[in-house]
C-alpha cells in the first residue's frame, strides 16, 4: 500500500533494503468502528501505524471506560508494555470508524533487527515518541486544570473532538462528562 510509504519519510536515514525488508513483513487489515486492533487480557501481538481512521486505547477500571490515547493516521499505536513483553495486556485499542492499519508482529519486528541495524533504530524512535507521549499525558493530567487541558487537546489535535464521543473526551481528559461540557459551553 502506497499510503503506508509516508511512515517511512518520519526515519529518512531508512535505507531501500531496510524498507523493503519492512514492507514485506507488513500486513494491513480494515477495522470497522468499534473493532478491536488489540484486546484486553490477551498479548499484544502487533506494532500498528494507522494509515487511515483513528483508533483509541483504553482500559476498564470497576466496569467504567477510562481512554489513554487517541491515535490519527500516521501515527503509531500498541499496548507497548504488552507488545514488548508479550504478556497480557491492560488496555484495548478500538477503532473509531473504519480504520486501516499497517500491522507488524513483535517476532517480525525482532527477528528485522539483526538483518537491517536501522529498523531497530527506528523502533527505537518510535519509542522515544511513546515515552515523550505518555510523560506530557502525565504532566498534562496532574497538573493542568480541566480547562487548560480542554483547549490544549482543541489547539493541537482538533481531530480527536471531531472523531471521538463526548464520554471519550472526557475520560481521556480526565473529568466528568458534566464538567466537558459546562467547558464547553463557555468557549
Amino acid at each position: 500500500m502506497s499510503s503506508f510509504a509516508e511512515a517511512f519519510n518520519q526515519f529518512p536515514f531508512l535505507d531501500e533494503d531496510s524498507k523493503n525488508a519492512f514492507l514485506e513483513k507488513i500486513q494491513f487489515q480494515t477495522y470497522q468502528k468499534g473493532e478491536l486492533l488489540e484486546e484486553a487480557g490477551k498479548p499484544c501481538r502487533y506494532l500498528h501505524y494507522l494509515v487511515e481512521g483513528s483508533a483509541r486505547s483504553f482500559y476498564l477500571k470497576e466496569n467504567k471506560d477510562v481512554t489513554v490515547s487517541f491515535s490519527l493516521p500516521k501515527e503509531f499505536i500498541t499496548s507497548m508494555h504488552s507488545f514488548i513483553t508479550q504478556k497480557p495486556s491492560n488496555e484495548s485499542i478500538e477503532a473509531l470508524e473504519k480504520t486501516t492499519t499497517g500491522k507488524i508482529s513483535q517476532t517480525d519486528l525482532w527477528s528485522l533487527f539483526d538483518s537491517h541495524p536501522n529498523i531497530e533504530r527506528t523502533y527505537r524512535m518510535i519509542l522515544e515518541r511513546y515515552f515523550i507521549a505518555l510523560e506530557e499525558q502525565l504532566i498534562f493530567s496532574k497538573f493542568k486544570s480541566a480547562r487548560e487541558r480542554y483547549l490544549e487537546l482543541f489547539e493541537t489535535r482538533p481531530k480527536i473532538i471531531q472523531k471521538a464521543s463526548v464520554g471519550q473526551i472526557a475520560s481521556y481528559l480526565d473529568m466528568s462528562i458534566e464538567t466537558l461540557s459546562r467547558i464547553r459551553g463557555k468557549i
